[in-house]
């Protein structure tokens, strides 16, 4: 999986062989941010561009944006935030007990 960042926003980055274009979408945030591109450089510009709007829009509406590291980490992960969640743990468990072994 590709990802891009910006200002502390991840996206996550598909190609559409059918349309022949990069597409993006935001991770992490409660809102479908989405951009494409048919480079690289014009898909970062669209991301550029979708960050600024997406945080233009919250000002005017009063709402906080939203990029929690967690619900960004479990999507790029393709996970639930709970499924995310346990999976950090059972591999921290499982890494103390093996630390605590040797």
């Amino acid at each position: 999986m590709n990802t891009m960042t910006y200002k502390g926003y991840v996206a996550r980055i598909e190609y559409d062989a059918e349309e022949r274009i990069f597409v993006g979408h935001l991770a992490g945030i409660r809102d479908i941010v989405g951009f494409h591109g048919t480079s690289v450089d014009e898909l970062e510009s669209a991301f550029q561009e979708a960050v600024a709007h997406y945080l233009e829009i919250c000002e005017k509406t009063g709402q906080k944006p939203v990029h929690a590291a967690v619900a960004t980490a479990a999507e790029m992960s393709d996970n639930s935030i709970n499924q995310w969640v346990a999976d950090v743990l059972t591999k921290a468990v499982h890494g103390s007990s093996r630390t605590m072994q040797v």
